[in-house]
């Protein structure tokens, strides 16, 4: 049974967001976004080197237009050719798999970490992590929003500004608030 609340975290079981050790982690992972942000772009390349580090596995040609944010970063997986336009999010509480190729509009937000119903819980800070799946030859249009637990299908195609809170087959498309097949 997993001791730590990022043990816990990583389980997908409920913890505690409020803890020393993951507000460390937090922490570097701020660090590395203002330093992909901040780098002039032909300093940065595709990824500044302390944000390509911080990530679990990076393909060697992804592309992230600045400005970035991921709150932890370990927790992403990037294939092949990933391309992140300007202002994405990854709240990667939750493990974030990105498949081959997969392209994201700017603005585009993925969230892994539901917090607590309850309101005497949630102030704590208890919360669970959800991983996103999101696979090969994917485009999801800007602003779109991705919750966790979901898996995009390969070779799917999400809206601009849908909101997706159930799987997309693959190939599909998926539009409007929450998304549908359209």
């Amino acid at each position: 049974m997993p001791a730590s609340e990022r043990e816990k975290m990583a389980a997908g079981e409920w913890y505690c967001c409020l803890d020393n050790e993951l507000d460390r982690l937090r922490q570097q992972a701020r660090l590395a976004v203002h330093a992909h942000n901040t780098l002039p772009p032909d300093e940065r390349g595709a990824a500044a080197p302390a944000l390509r580090a911080l990530f679990a596995q990076a393909a060697s040609d992804i592309f992230i237009e600045a400005p970035f944010h991921c709150s932890y970063g370990m927790n992403i997986v990037l294939g092949e050719r990933v391309y992140f336009n300007a202002g994405c999010t990854i709240l990667d509480s939750g493990r974030v798999t990105i498949g081959d190729r997969s392209m994201f509009g700017p603005g585009v937000q993925i969230y892994c970490a539901e917090h607590h119903k309850d309101p005497a819980l949630r102030s704590t800070g208890i919360e669970i992590a959800r991983p996103v799946v999101i696979g090969s030859d994917v485009w999801i249009g800007g602003g779109a929003i991705i919750l966790g637990g979901v898996t995009v299908g390969q070779g799917a195609i999400v809206g601009a500004g849908a909101v997706v809170t159930k799987d997309v087959p693959a190939g599909a498309t998926v539009v409007g608030n929450p998304a549908r097949i359209r």
